[in-house]
């Protein structure tokens, strides 16, 4: 650490938990209370119930989080086969054409989500791709705005891994395929399934693109909860956030012990 004496590195840490917790730790507090709270009249909420979890987990918002389960899931996975497709032919190359491609798989991270959704819209608002009004422009819109973290966490595991490791097989006779089949993908997969953890948090907390396409019978659960905040059902939409959350790290969790797993020797 830059700060060297015991009373310093106390006073670091202080600020820094302190910071923490007004910055991140705060706004999940308040969320928590109000997705419990009957009533918030004074500083603190009282009548707490659990009736907003039980409202939150039936009828539309039920549907809601399947929605959100199905986009992420799908839009992830297909984020990271064409990222991984895209970082092993990006991978060989040696030219200024390389670094222009490169470049341009960082530009939807680059633009504000809700531009991504006005053009998805405009684009796909003519035939013959007449995709407005479907759930297929959704899956697109959530596709490229994950699409360049997924391509750059595959890119730096590729840049990590030992070149030793596919020559040995190359030169035992192993053809191109079955060295990336058998090598070089169970090399990076942990970078592949962190790729998609990054891709589907992401995904499940997307609204700004969402809410510009999205058809009525496809409604993810951040535009559920922007619909019911919009409308002063603030308890409501509290306790969807929390399931939102919880169900987001629960899916997290698992790929993290899969990535672990994948990691050990």
């Amino acid at each position: 650490m830059l700060v060297w004496s015991r009373g310093g590195r106390a006073l670091a840490w202080l600020a820094g938990g302190l910071l923490f917790a007004v910055v991140y730790g705060a706004p999940i507090v308040v969320i928590a209370l109000g997705s419990i709270a009957g009533h918030w009249n004074g500083v603190l909420p009282s009548d707490f119930t659990l009736r907003h979890f039980g409202e939150a987990l039936s009828g539309d918002s039920s549907s809601e989080l399947r929605v959100s389960i199905i986009t992420g899931f799908v839009a992830s996975l297909v984020a990271i086969v064409l990222g991984t497709w895209a970082a092993l032919a990006l991978r060989a190359m040696r030219t200024a054409l390389r670094r222009i491609l490169d470049l341009a798989f960082f530009i939807p991270s680059a633009v504000p989500s809700v531009s991504v959704g006005l053009g998805l819209l405009v684009a796909f608002s003519q035939r013959p791709l007449l995709l407005n009004g479907t759930i297929w422009i959704v899956l697109i819109a959530h596709l490229v705005l994950v699409s360049a973290f997924a391509y750059g966490s595959v890119s730096a595991g590729l840049v990590r891994l030992a070149p030793e490791y596919e020559q040995v097989a190359e030169s035992l006779g192993a053809q191109p395929f079955y060295r990336l089949r058998r090598v070089t993908l169970p090399l990076v997969l942990p970078y592949l399934v962190g790729a998609f953890s990054l891709a589907f948090a992401l995904s499940m907390g997307e609204l700004g693109a969402t809410a510009m396409v999205y058809p009525p019978g496809w409604v993810t659960m951040p535009v559920g909860i922007f619909a019911l905040t919009d409308r002063g059902d603030v308890f409501n939409g509290a306790a969807l956030t929390m399931v939102l959350v919880a169900v987001t790290l629960v899916v997290l969790v698992g790929l993290s012990r899969i990535s672990n797993r994948a990691a050990a020797p």
